[in-house]
């Protein structure tokens, strides 16, 4: 049994529902194709970093197109994070945000349930979440953004801890 705890709060939006079952099905075929590779001897997790990463970093320099502001603050970006989209997805709440840092939490995660059905251990768990935040990680670089993350759900804590710093 893992010691994850990952229990949606919110279940009656459709919409959030929608999307977490495609992130669902996301998180098994990126778990399915590290499996195979694995029983096959292939080490792919080098290679998962580094291709999620670089996605990350396209999809955050193309977000950052979306602000009109020469230098991208932290509390800018984490208010754009949680607010544009469906934040009940992954049920995230900005903790604090300001000019110079900003904290969200995430307090659900489809790619995690995805692979506590398949039945990944705890250190799986904790590996697979690591290499997908290679995304949010890349994400922050092309936005001109620092970040690190603090805590995950996939950790054992009670969220996903994400710390945006803005760059001088």
């Amino acid at each position: 049994m893992s010691k994850v705890e990952n229990k949606a709060h919110i279940t009656d939006n459709e919409v959030c529902n929608i999307r977490r079952a495609a992130i669902e099905q996301r998180g098994r075929w990126a778990a399915g194709f590290y499996k195979e590779a694995q029983a096959e001897g292939i080490d792919l997790e080098p290679i998962m970093r580094k291709a999620i990463h670089k996605i990350g970093v396209a999809s955050g320099q193309a977000e950052r197109q979306k602000f009109d502001t020469d230098v991208l603050t932290a509390g800018a970006y984490a208010h754009h994070f949680v607010e544009n989209g469906v934040p009940e997805t992954f049920e995230k709440h900005i903790e604090y945000a300001n000019d110079e840092e900003a904290v969200v939490t995430l307090n659900y995660c489809a790619l995690l349930k995805a692979w506590q059905k398949m039945g990944l251990s705890d250190e799986e768990l904790d590996l697979m979440c690591d290499i997908a935040m290679e995304g949010d990680r890349g994400i922050a670089e092309g936005l001109g953004l620092d970040f690190e993350l603090e805590g995950s759900l996939a950790q054992g804590c009670k969220c996903c801890t994400l710390h945006y710093k803005t760059r001088k």
